[in-house]
């Protein structure tokens, strides 16, 4: 049986104390990117606005992070300055995230989220969870009927790519590069990405804005619904005709799929294998299920659970902000142009915000946590990443109540994304 220190290795204080003392975004060791969160603790508690070598900021409580988020007139989100010198101003991934909604504020930001939230309201998500259920349930007939198989390839990421790949009307035989394209543009994300990081980056951007020219061109000539396709969406603009252009509309594509994929792969993967790091709360969700008499409770029990992952292990960890003017942030006052840091792994574990922060409890009520961020830039696409949670994890806990993992799983390795590549398990 795989041990829990397989999973999430310890960390022991010298160390964590050793790596806080000099703590670096550029230059992080494995072992911080294996189990980042003693660290993030001890600087939460000793230097919660840490000032990083290259002079930027680094925070670590909730309520600095709040206080960024609340204020997107004087912290930005556009990333001209910082991602000119890390991509060149000539290559498609500066080009494709100077130009996607969550790199951008107002007017873009207001414009492209306008479309994109128009095409996800309540109802549309809704009218997704029967199609989500099939799809669910096929990819585990496919797992039960080999006895096994990986709960990343085989199951949280074909989640939504399928899902994304539906909005966007790729058609199904199309949907094989999605997943590839998205890990390796996200990839270059990274505080300092490698040579072959960069190198995969621009490729992929390439290569998926040529296929999205012939699927826009495709759409031009026989839209789609524009209450369920988000494409036909953002073709044909506002009812006032305000559309966007080109690079716009096929950048923010690109956006979509990397937004909706790997954000939600890692949510699925991660609550499934903390629920292996966990036992005894994999044990209470299983009696918390059974236990709840109707549909609409079950839901409420995921939903608990769901939004406790996400505050223990966020999906996403990092966000950044530049300030347009001098500012003040935990005590420490901001010179214009200040590059800041949020870290959004160590906030979710603030004790002057959560109870007992680093223990998992999947009962846990009024959970305030970031990881979907706050404020104007709060992911638009948080109902559907929670119903795409909520039914992944219920529905293979249905099915696979005592599933085991039959090898250590393998971690990305990165520090914004905090997921697994590969989990090997069966279903006993």
């Amino acid at each position: 049986m795989i041990q829990p220190s397989q999973i999430t290795p310890p960390m022991g204080a010298e160390r964590a104390h050793e790596i806080a003392t000099s703590f670096d975004l550029r230059a992080l060791p494995a072992d911080f990117l294996a189990n980042p969160f003693p660290v993030y603790a001890l600087l939460r508690e000793h230097e919660p606005v840490r000032r990083m070598p290259d002079g930027s900021l680094f925070l670590t409580r909730h309520a600095d992070l709040m206080a960024v988020y609340r204020d997107a007139a004087v912290f930005s989100s556009d990333k001209h300055v910082e991602f000119a010198p890390k991509y060149g101003v000539d290559s498609p991934l500066y080009e494709h995230h100077t130009t996607s909604l969550v790199f951008n504020d107002p007017p873009l930001h207001t414009r492209v989220r306008k479309l994109i939230m128009g095409a996800l309201t309540r109802r549309a998500i809704a009218d997704m969870e029967p199609g989500l259920v099939a799809l669910v349930d096929q990819l585990l007939d496919r797992i039960e009927a080999r006895g096994g198989g990986d709960l990343v390839e085989d199951f949280a990421s074909a989640i939504p790519v399928e899902i994304i790949g539906n909005l966007l009307g790729v058609p199904h035989h199309d949907r094989g590069p999605l997943r590839d394209w998205s890990l390796a543009i996200l990839g270059a994300l990274e505080p300092v990405p490698t040579p072959e990081q960069h190198a995969t980056g621009n490729r992929s951007v390439t290569e998926m804005l040529a296929y999205l020219r012939t699927l826009v061109a495709e759409r031009r000539r026989a839209p789609g619904d524009p209450e369920r396709d988000v494409l036909t969406r953002l073709i044909q603009g506002e009812a006032n005709g305000e559309q966007l252009s080109e690079v716009e509309l096929l950048q923010n594509c690109i956006f979509l799929l990397n937004a909706g994929h790997e954000t939600t792969t890692n949510l699925i993967g991660n609550g499934l294998i903390l629920l292996q790091e966990f036992p005894e709360q994999r044990a209470q969700l299983l009696a918390d299920l059974r236990a709840a008499g109707d549909a609409a409770a079950k839901e409420q029990v995921l939903t608990l659970a769901v939004d406790e992952c996400l505050r223990f292990e966020s999906s996403n960890q990092l966000g950044n902000r530049r300030a347009l003017s001098a500012a003040t942030v935990g005590g420490l006052a901001l010179a214009p142009g200040t590059l800041v840091t949020l870290c959004i792994g160590a906030a979710n574990r603030d004790p002057a915000v959560y109870e007992h922060p680093e223990t998992l409890n999947l009962r846990r009520e009024g959970n305030k946590h970031l990881a979907f961020g706050f404020g104007i830039h709060q992911c638009a696409g948080l109902s559907l990443a929670r119903l795409e949670g909520r039914i992944a994890i219920g529905r293979f806990l249905d099915r696979f109540p005592r599933f085991e993992l039959s090898a250590p799983p393998v971690r990305g390795g990165r520090a914004r994304f905090r997921g697994f590549l590969r989990a090997p398990f069966s279903c006993v």
